[in-house]
């Protein structure tokens, strides 16, 4: 099996839980994305990957590992995960409906919206409780933790250093599409208390 020299590289990053995605401003990503985006190399990783208990996932536009087998203890924590970013998405759609991959924004544009609007406040203050914050935590700090951690878990990255600007990668589309998936049959709707 000829893979690419990149492999490691490629591992290195997948393995951690991040994304490489074709908009990605550090020139390094992107040339990744361009190998993995050619069908013979992708086959080529898919099956060495495979070989080693990684699944290598084509979203729109972005590249991540997923595994075969995993434990229920791994299931929960994603569970956990998972309500976490659909908390975050559902902020972030509520501040622009536009918000996603391409979109560009900085956490004190942010800040000023919240102050503005009671709906986008309230969700703020939920994201204290995601992110275990004090709920006296100003609304700066809580963005500026929202906003490292989508660079963290690779949705986001800084685009200006100095105006302290952030660009939404393509692997954003990963939680939209968590959200949209979600499936709630019509007697169990009624269920659910509002």
């Amino acid at each position: 099996m000829n893979v690419p020299r990149q492999t490691g590289e490629i591992f290195e990053i997948l393995s951690s839980g991040q994304f490489i995605c074709s908009n990605s401003a550090d020139v390094r990503i992107s040339k990744l994305y361009d190998i993995i985006d050619d069908n013979e190399k992708y086959e080529l990783l898919y099956d060495y990957f495979s070989a080693i208990g990684f699944l290598l996932e084509k979203g729109d536009e972005f590249y991540y590992f997923s595994r075969k087998n995993e434990s229920k203890a791994d299931l929960e924590r994603k569970l956990e995960t998972a309500c976490k970013w659909i908390d975050v998405l559902d902020f972030f759609k509520t501040f622009d409906n536009a918000f996603g991959s391409g979109y560009s924004f900085t956490t004190q544009e942010i800040v000023v919206q919240i102050k503005v609007d009671a709906v986008l406040k309230s969700k703020a203050d939920g994201l204290r409780k995601v992110f275990k914050l004090d709920e006296k935590t100003p609304y700066n700090e809580v963005i500026t933790k929202v906003t490292d951690s989508l660079c963290k878990d690779g949705f986001a990255e800084i685009e200006n250093e100095i105006l302290k600007s952030y660009k939404i990668l393509s692997s954003f589309k990963y939680l939209e599409e968590l959200v949209t998936n979600i499936n709630i049959p019509e007697e169990v709707q009624n269920e659910i208390p509002e």
